[in-house]
């Protein structure tokens, strides 16, 4: 796909209802959350928290940081979802690490890069940006994201870290499976501030039938999560994966036929 037609499918996506977007709750339907933990791979102890949490949580991972891999090994043992959290350039110049995307890349360079971030997470199933409110604003960086994405069987997921960001239009455009955050809950970190977050994104699922939330390995979060998810029975509240939730709104399709996508060869020490 060229960079012309992807603008073009881009103005298209802008004049009609986002395919990706949620259906309204249907009589028989669940209101459904998933939630997505991004920064995975840092912080050991409470990373092992949440792979052990006996909720279906997806867990976003930093490439190549210190505790990446035997966190996603244990992570997938717990029937967790693995996502790689891909660093993107902000717009506040804040370091991305290893493993980071920026505006000055050209196409080779964005995609070997982020070929070798997903070969560096194992299990990946899914995608989203770390940071990105300056790269997820620009069209061509964009359309080499996605460029390669498209060749593996994997979801996208904007993280949305700006209003602007056209990341999950240019998704659509590849028609790569893709869904957008509907709340942050713990950017500020005290548990005032996550159960309202969380208390919002409650009432977001109940207003259009599923919800995303996004946090991280933060102890206040982790201690609130484990409180609180298994009381979402009791208020009719059902939790999923990424890939779950995307189904969910997709008629229960399944994402890719057999076959269609290349596997992704993992590249990631074996002894983690």
């Amino acid at each position: 796909m060229t960079l012309r037609t992807t603008l073009s499918l881009l103005v298209t996506l802008a004049l009609t209802p986002f395919a990706g977007a949620a259906a309204g709750p249907g009589e028989s339907q669940q209101p459904t959350i998933a939630i997505i933990i991004d920064d995975m791979g840092h912080n050991r102890h409470e990373g092992e928290r949440l792979a052990r949490l006996d909720q279906p949580l997806t867990l976003a991972f930093l490439p190549y940081r210190r505790h990446t891999v035997p966190l996603a090994k244990l992570a997938h043992t717990q029937s967790k979802e693995i996502m790689l959290h891909a660093p993107m350039a902000n717009t506040r110049n804040f370091g991305l690490g290893p493993g980071g995307l920026t505006p000055d890349m050209d196409e080779l360079s964005i995609a070997t890069t982020l070929r070798r971030a997903l070969q560096s997470v194992p299990f990946v199933s899914g995608v989203n940006n770390h940071m990105g409110s300056l790269l997820t604003q620009q069209l061509e960086p964009m359309d080499w994201v996605m460029k390669e994405l498209d060749r593996y069987p994997v979801y996208f997921v904007d993280s949305r870290t700006i209003a602007n960001s056209i990341a999950s239009n240019v998704a659509e455009a590849y028609n790569i499976p893709n869904l957008t955050r509907d709340v942050f809950l713990d950017h500020e970190q005290t548990e005032e501030f996550v159960d309202r977050q969380f208390k919002l994104l409650i009432q977001t699922a109940r207003e259009k039938g599923t919800a995303i939330g996004i946090g991280h390995p933060h102890k206040v979060t982790v201690d609130y999560l484990e409180k609180h998810l298994p009381m979402l029975d009791e208020q009719g509240i059902a939790i999923a994966t990424v890939s779950g939730l995307w189904a969910m709104r997709n008629e229960n399709r399944e994402m890719f036929a057999e076959g269609e996508k290349q596997a992704i060869r993992p590249a990631y020490a074996r002894g983690d």
